[in-house]
């Protein structure tokens, strides 16, 4: 066998993190064809397949299993194989997907690292590299068990899911659950367990304890198109900036408690502003009339329609401060009418331009953008908004408050049976090892685990529909077959350190001891 020893497991990581996989590149794209020769090179059997799986803009998931259909019980393994970009590398950016330079690198110049940076480069117990963390090790941990299940026949099949795309959009994932549910139902096989190996996230800096996770922790982004109206600068209360507008809901956004939610002693992070658009591409003396916020809010129980109201509360918060302020501005300049800045919703918005322009114009500017591949999704729907109020502009000075992709979902199963014997099993066996675990309720670094169940409830959601611009065109959760997976879940993988970061870092003995002989005894105790 390749992938078992401890220096076998190693090498693969090495491999695995050589071929540059960013989100949105052509390392992305070639992958999963990558891995697809290396395993059909390495494990061959009459029970073992591979399959691509169309996952939009040529990129592809992978399935790799082994399935004896004498065997009914399957443990699903899933992971991501796409990473974040290298920029932050600067000129050691070269060297970002090479294991051995990096950690080579690192050793020799790591005067700029703080403390315990530094204590861990010494120690040599760490390998460093980007995606060696977030996830690449996950895929390495589930190759490891598909080539020793399929060598040794266990009486339990094996489905390794690896996926593009979780670092944006999750495409991947989304388009993957349908192929799932069709691979149990041609082979008749029980889905017994989803595993993802998501590495265990520090809860703080100085965090070192082990985390196995029995959720995942919802993301949903509310956004809104300022649409103000354009002046010259030397005249600026002829018009109203959108930049000024956008201020005071990035003002009231950031950090608020309004969407903070407790369960089970897990508290959402708070919200912030993760992108702000300025569409006037070019610079002169003219006042911007269009900005657009994009916030990331976390969930645990809340919905998309809860989400909504709150938001809709604020931004209107937001601009009755913004028109107090500014009549007290005009009053002072003596300006004797203002703009009444007005709120909408896209539904709202949606609804009045087709009575305006009529369905036929409303679908012209949207296939305008949704035709064009070079666009991501938050972009579109802006655009298609922006478009719209080019031809309304009798509503300006306004804010339109929609949803842009993606959403994930929160999604746990603390309290389903097999999984608490399954988590109390992986503690006794790790403590066993004089390793400090803790059963957390939601990951919280957002995981695909959020598509492979839906716990929301149908009504709720249509909000998210009506108000997101590209849903069911090029944005879509297949919510169906996440209800027909019905599987139970969990989340264990290996130890590392800064995910994202220049000093993204791996765990050597979690990575190629501890965790690969875990995760068989788990597997074989309660499937095999």
């Amino acid at each position: 066998m390749h992938w078992q020893t401890e220096s076998q497991l190693e090498d693969l990581i090495k491999l695995l993190v050589s071929w540059d996989s960013r989100s949105g590149t052509q390392g992305e794209i070639d992958f999963p064809y990558k891995l697809k020769n290396e395993i059909e090179s390495k494990i061959t059997g009459e029970n073992t397949y591979v399959d691509l799986i169309d996952s939009g803009l040529s990129r592809n998931a992978l399935a790799a299993s082994y399935i004896n259909e004498t065997n009914k019980n399957t443990v699903v393994l899933i992971s991501h194989f796409d990473t974040v970009h290298t920029e932050e590398f600067g000129k050691n950016e070269s060297i970002a997907f090479d294991v051995d330079k990096l950690t080579t690198f690192y050793k020799n110049n790591n005067q700029n690292f703080n403390t315990g940076i530094q204590e861990d480069i010494k120690s040599e117990a760490f390998l460093f590299g980007r995606g060696i963390m977030d996830m690449k090790m996950g895929l390495a941990l589930h190759l490891h068990i598909l080539e020793v299940a399929a060598h040794e026949k266990w009486p339990v099949n094996i489905l390794v899911l690896t996926v593009p795309d979780e670092e944006v959009d999750s495409a991947g994932m989304r388009h993957s659950i349908g192929y799932l549910n069709d691979v149990r139902e041609r082979h008749q096989l029980n889905y017994s367990l989803i595993m993802n190996s998501e590495p265990s996230f520090s809860l703080h800096p100085d965090d070192d304890k082990y985390y196995i996770y029995t959720g995942s922790i919802g993301k949903i982004m509310p956004a809104t198109l300022f649409y103000g109206v354009e002046t010259h600068a030397g005249e600026p209360l002829k018009g109203l900036n959108a930049l000024y507008m956008s201020s005071y809901l990035t003002k009231n956004m950031e950090f608020t408690d309004l969407f903070e939610e407790t369960d089970m002693g897990e508290t959402t992070p708070l919200p912030i502003t993760l992108k702000t658009m300025d569409l006037k591409n070019d610079y002169s003396t003219q006042t911007t009339n269009h900005v657009a916020n994009l916030s990331n809010v976390f969930t645990l129980k809340q919905q998309a329609d809860d989400i909504f109201t709150k938001y809709t509360q604020l931004v209107n918060e937001s601009m009755n401060e913004l028109q107090s302020d500014y009549e007290k501005i005009t009053q002072a300049n003596n300006l004797k009418k203002p703009y009444k800045i007005n709120t909408m919703s896209y539904t709202e918005l949606l609804s009045y331009s087709v009575e305006k322009l009529g369905e036929a114009r409303v679908r012209e500017i949207k296939d305008l953008y949704m035709s064009n591949e070079f666009l991501d999704d938050r972009v579109i729907s802006t655009l298609i908004i922006d478009d719209l109020m080019e031809e309304c502009r009798e509503l300006a000075p306004i804010a339109i408050n929609y949803f842009a992709p993606p959403y994930y979902p929160p999604v746990n199963n603390t309290e389903d049976e097999l999984i608490q014997e399954i988590t109390a099993y992986a503690k006794n066996e790790l403590n066993g090892n004089n390793i400090d675990v803790d059963v957390i309720n939601y990951f919280n670094g957002i995981s695909d685990l959020s598509y492979v169940a839906y716990q929301g409830d149908n009504e709720s959601w249509k909000t998210y529909e009506s108000n997101t611009p590209v849903w069911g065109e090029t944005y879509t959760i297949p919510f169906k077959d996440m209800e027909a997976l019905n599987t139970p879940f969990v989340n264990i993988g290996p130890f590392g350190k800064d995910p994202h970061k220049l000093t993204e870092r791996l765990n050597k003995e979690s990575a190629f001891k501890t965790t690969p002989r875990l995760l068989q005894k788990l597997i074989l105790h309660f499937f095999g």
